[in-house]
């Protein structure tokens, strides 16, 4: 049983699958953090992401698995946890820019298939429903105004302690729009069979409340 959910960066993609997740006892698999982990250990070790063999060496040397700790969704790079490393402000252009790399994209799908294997999960990104699980139980198509997304994004780092300017993120969420979206290579784009929920004025709850009807068969 497969559940995709994509749509731009502040959607609500993955606090909802998270919670819909807990709710159905499936296993929740948050594709943006395997390329943050990428891009951290393309940081750490100085790789330069426009170097083909540099791509390469990226590939063969990582391992990414997730693991549930204390009911919380924990991502191992290469069996160290950088759950909250892949979350610092510096890794997002980053990642942005390593998810239009074919090679890395093509090893992140690998991964996401195998860990499906068998499983009932969740998963969300951006090519979920298009690429990686074209044949989906369900795909959802998350929505919301680059305002609401823009004050989400803002109140979800004031919360991890990050400082950050409204503006800037706002400014930050069109230029991922941009790219997510004119990639060559998987872009950004609702699944024509994806049900679009436009969560502008819907709170998480809502969100997920939603979502749980339709997997119900409350609503068409």
């Amino acid at each position: 049983m497969i559940i995709a959910i994509d749509g731009p960066a502040a959607s609500g993609k993955s606090t909802t699958a998270k919670l819909i997740a807990e709710k159905l006892n499936f296993i929740y698999i948050d594709t943006g953090a395997m390329y943050r982990a990428v891009a951290l250990y393309a940081l750490k070790n100085n790789l330069d992401i426009s170097n083909h063999k540099n791509l390469i060496k990226i590939i063969n040397s990582i391992t990414i698995r997730f693991e549930r700790i204390n009911n919380e969704n924990h991502i191992f790079l290469n069996n160290i946890d950088v759950t909250s490393e892949i979350r610092l402000p510096e890794i997002t252009k980053l990642s942005s820019n390593i998810a239009t790399k074919k090679i890395i994209r093509d090893k992140m799908v690998e991964i996401q298939r195998l860990l499906a294997i068998n499983q009932k999960i969740i998963m969300d990104g951006r090519d979920i429903g298009t690429v990686v699980f074209p044949n989906a139980n369900y795909k959802f198509f998350l929505t919301a105004s680059i305002e609401t997304r823009a004050l989400r994004r803002l109140n979800e780092q004031l919360t991890k302690g990050i400082v950050s300017n409204l503006e800037d993120i706002k400014n930050d969420l069109i230029w991922r729009d941009k790219n997510d979206s004119e990639r060559e290579f998987s872009p950004l784009i609702k699944a024509e069979d994806a049900i679009e929920v436009d969560t502008s004025n819907m709170t998480i709850e809502e969100q997920v409340k939603y979502i749980l009807k339709v997997l119900q068969g409350d609503i068409a």
